[in-house]
């Protein structure tokens, strides 16, 4: 026998559940397109456009918390990636106009999202330093050098596993591209 008002819960249950899984999921798809212009725009030195689209991607991830919490958040991997993008953007913006990096005010963030987006700043900085190079400003390479250093230093108190292991491991390969870099900037006498 089965008891047919349970099945009944037990479908409008999950219907209501696949409708916000498909608004989040379209939400933080949009999210995760912008933190990558974001980018973009910052490895484009364009701080005007980044700014604009870091407090549009911050407004919608407010609304995305409002709207469905953000416990409920967390168990959409679309939404994770989204965090994680935006805040990579975030640092990398933060880092650029030399302000400190710390916890975004306002959003419910899990530390995943933070130490993945930190990690995926490193390559981030790797490009910048590279484009600085290219355009003949190596004086900035070994200050984006000091930061990777200063993050990474903290980062290897963490002991992480898993996904986030990868990207740590990911960051040092980084952080010794710009070893390279910077050593190879000191050999030619470029300042």
């Amino acid at each position: 026998m089965v008891n047919t008002k349970f099945l009944t819960r037990l479908k409008q249950n999950y219907r209501d559940n696949e409708s916000q899984r498909r608004q989040i999921n379209s939400a933080s798809n949009n999210i995760l397109f912008e933190a990558k212009k974001t980018i973009f725009a910052l490895q484009r030195d364009d701080l005007k456009v980044a700014k604009i689209k870091l407090a549009d991607m911050e407004k919608n991830l407010k609304d995305l918390e409002k709207r469905f919490g953000a416990e409920r958040l967390r168990r959409e991997g679309p939404y994770r990636a989204a965090a994680e993008e935006y805040l990579e953007g975030k640092t990398f913006y933060l880092t650029i106009t030399n302000k400190e990096i710390t916890a975004v005010t306002g959003l419910t963030l899990d530390y995943e999202a933070y130490l993945g987006g930190l990690c995926d700043l490193i390559g981030e900085m790797v490009r910048y330093a590279t484009n600085r190079a290219a355009a003949g400003k190596f004086n900035e390479i070994a200050k984006i050098k000091k930061t990777a250093d200063d993050i990474m230093s903290q980062l290897v108190d963490f002991d992480l596993t898993g996904y986030l292991r990868t990207k740590y491991d990911q960051a040092r390969g980084h952080l010794r591209k710009l070893e390279q870099m910077t050593y190879e900037i000191k050999l030619r006498g470029k300042k």
